[in-house]
């Protein structure tokens, strides 16, 4: 499904704010001194860290945000427990919370129940018709799970103060196309299998109906697979635009009953909807009308049960885990019960806890300090800008338009959402309960059809180490829990801060300025606003830096494996914003001394101090299975090519720390590329 956010990072949690720890500005016991910086910079500044911070077993990748998400996960567990032990109201937030993580944590009632709480709908899956689907897909795309296609709610692109329909290719059970198409994803596939005739087992299959299940699935889903746009093609959300009038949807894809679909969703028909990507929409239409419905009856099966299995009982989330955490990503052991009751409980009432949060641990002093950061990195990205010499003055203009305008978000929202008729039901399944959840959240995003775009919403929770920039808003969101070491240390100094908080605020401020933030204008619309010659010195910088970045290989050949390299168009996006987020936030550090370059802190300079603080943002261990789903799957690059690969090309980096022609971080000047 598309997501118009551009984010800092994923998914990631840290410690509070208030009950703050104080944390070294730079430590020393991080380092690697066995390597010089001038040789592996990250390796440098985080090797030591990297040693005392071993992969455990729960962990595809252990770096130090997730250090901090463990932290999190504690302090937010606290506020669980407190609420457990309060005398709650029937009704209240505080009840729902506590009932829904209860449900979770029971995993005696959940082994009992087995795949009990699955099997009504699953019998309706089993024995619809091909003149029932419709409405089986509209009730399962309320909220439930997203067979064939997707349908969302969003601002449109084209007239950005408006909510419109979207729907989406989708479909797949491995998630990308790349799966299914590539022989060297053969062995995934093949896990994938195995992962399916499981669950089909596990619901009440006979083994030889199971693997009947699993094979209608795969020729479905290989179908699809073919024809889906790649994760690079997806990133052009202009390519991915195409507003139909409802008349020609009715028409073109047919198979479906439209107005009985939107009735179902609870909403009158768009006049218009926005397909993402026509092709796969006629290929589902195809296949809804002609595919064996025993094929379909499957397929639709799978997604079903596969949206169940974390909210059943221990074999489900144990098959689960096995395929998507051990095989594709290399974890070794699932996340303990509490984490995972936890985090879905987060989710589903996420701005009552993060009210909970920010009342707990949020500083507002640290608030007005990142307050006055955003308008320091606003003036930096200003002067970049004026000092663009492969662009015009009219762009220029345009492009100050747009940072003038640029709307800020720090810390919580003003206004809390409700989760007043939202119920939770403890007679019921944990499953029931986490079904209930999304269709009710589902109801509120396509009540939305039609209607102004709210933009003081948040689409992020406070208690998220996050950031994000979003297109259609032009806004820029930095919520409570950021301000954070490393990202934000109260005990550091300005240039450690600078590196790390400033990156970050630079960083979302880029993207309004990247490959895909730059097709937007100043009120959040797909816009040209380029000289038709700053358009093509654009793409000239960005191709140098693809080409960089599809060079650097993040795993050797082994076996039958051939070399894996970065993805550079993937990530480019990312990789615009951490060098934007770099340049802009020294100049932001050098504006901020005036002239009077501050003394060395335990024998750094203060721009070695800067460039120390960034490294630390990236310290991690990762497995090389999470390596290669992440290449295929994530538009930012790994950690160690956030830092090398970037710093690279930026000269304060080489004048900072002394690199020479023969050293392992120096890449010749006519290599280079500046893009802001």
């Amino acid at each position: 499904m598309k997501k118009t956010l551009l984010f800092f990072a994923v998914a990631l949690m840290s410690v509070s704010c208030a009950q703050k720890t104080s944390s070294p500005a730079i430590d020393m016991t991080s380092f690697d001194k066995s390597v010089l910086p001038t040789e592996d910079f990250y390796q440098y500044a985080t090797g030591g860290w990297q040693e005392k911070n071993p992969l455990k077993p729960e962990y595809a990748r252990y770096g130090s945000f997730d250090k901090l998400r463990e932290n999190n996960e504690i302090r937010i567990n606290e506020l669980f427990k407190e609420m457990t032990k309060m005398e709650t109201e029937a009704g209240s937030v505080e009840r729902k919370i506590c009932d829904l993580y209860k449900l979770g944590l029971d995993s005696v009632r959940l082994n009992q129940e087995g795949a009990a709480p699955v099997q009504a709908m699953l019998q309706e899956i089993l024995s619809v018709e091909r003149e029932g689907l419709t409405d089986l897909l509209a009730t399962l795309h309320y909220g439930i799970c997203h067979p064939f296609f997707a349908p969302f709610v969003e601002a449109d692109m084209k007239n950005s103060d408006m909510n419109a329909f979207y729907l989406w290719q989708s479909g797949l059970g491995m998630g990308n196309r790349d799966y299914y198409i590539e022989e060297a994803n053969a062995a995934i596939k093949e896990g994938y299998k195995a992962y399916l005739q499981k669950i089909f087992t596990l619901a009440g299959m006979e083994e030889a109906q199971a693997v009947k299940a699993m094979e209608a699935t795969l020729a479905i889903e290989d179908q699809i697979a073919k024809i889906s746009r790649s994760s690079v093609v997806l990133r052009d959300m202009g390519a991915n635009y195409y507003a139909t009038p409802y008349e020609e949807l009715a028409k073109q894809y047919g198979q479906t009953d439209w107005e009985a679909y939107f009735k179902i969703l609870g909403m009158e028909a768009p006049a218009t909807i926005i397909v993402g990507q026509p092709e796969v929409l006629a290929l589902v239409n195809n296949l809804l009308k002609t595919a064996p419905m025993e094929q379909i009856r499957y397929y639709i099966a799978a997604h079903y049960l596969n949206s169940a299995t974390s909210h059943l009982n221990d074999e489900f989330y144990a098959a689960s885990f096995d395929f998507y955490g051990r095989q594709m990503s290399g974890a070794q052991e699932p996340r303990p019960r509490w984490k995972r009751a936890m985090a879905a409980t987060d989710a589903t009432f996420d701005m009552a806890v993060g009210k909970m949060y920010v009342e707990k641990y949020f500083s507002e002093q640290d608030k007005e300090k990142m307050t006055q950061l955003v308008k320091n990195l606003q003036e930096a990205l200003g002067q970049h800008i004026d000092a663009l010499e492969w662009m015009s003055d009219e762009t220029k203009g345009r492009a100050h338009e747009k940072l003038a305008t640029f709307k800020v978000k720090i810390g919580y929202p003003d206004t809390w959402k409700s989760f007043d008729s939202l119920e939770i039901d403890p007679s019921k399944s944990y499953w029931e309960n986490i079904v209930a959840a999304s269709i009710w959240s589902a109801a509120e995003d396509f009540a939305k059809v039609g209607k102004p775009v709210d933009k003081e919403e948040w689409l992020m929770s406070p208690q998220t180490v996050n950031a994000y920039y979003n297109p259609t808003t032009n806004e820029i969101c930095f919520p409570a829990a950021i301000l954070q070491p490393p990202f934000y240390n109260s005990t550091a100094d300005d240039a450690v801060n600078y590196g790390a908080i400033g990156v970050v605020i630079g960083h979302e401020m880029t993207h309004g300025f990247d490959d895909q933030g730059r097709n937007y204008d100043k009120d959040g619309n797909l816009n040209n606003w380029w000289t038709e010659a700053d358009a093509a010195a654009f793409k000239e910088r960005t191709d140098v830096l693809v080409e960089q970045f599809n060079a650097i290989e993040v795993l050797p050949a082994k076996g039958d494996q051939p070399a894996l390299y970065a993805d550079g168009e993937l990530s480019l996006g990312e990789n615009i914003a951490d060098q934007g987020g770099l340049r802009v936030a020294f100049t932001a550090l050098q504006n901020s001394y005036n002239g009077v370059t501050p003394d060395p802190i335990e024998g750094f300079t203060a721009a070695q101090r800067f460039y120390l603080g960034y490294a630390a943002l990236w310290a991690q261990n990762i497995r090389d299975e999470e390596i290669a789903r992440l290449t295929k799957l994530d538009v930012h690059s790994l950690g160690v090519n956030r830092v090398n690969a970037t710093l690279k090309n930026i000269q304060s980096f080489y004048d900072a720390f002394d690199v020479q022609p023969e050293s392992g971080m120096y890449l010749a000047p006519e290599k280079r590329v500046i893009i802001w």
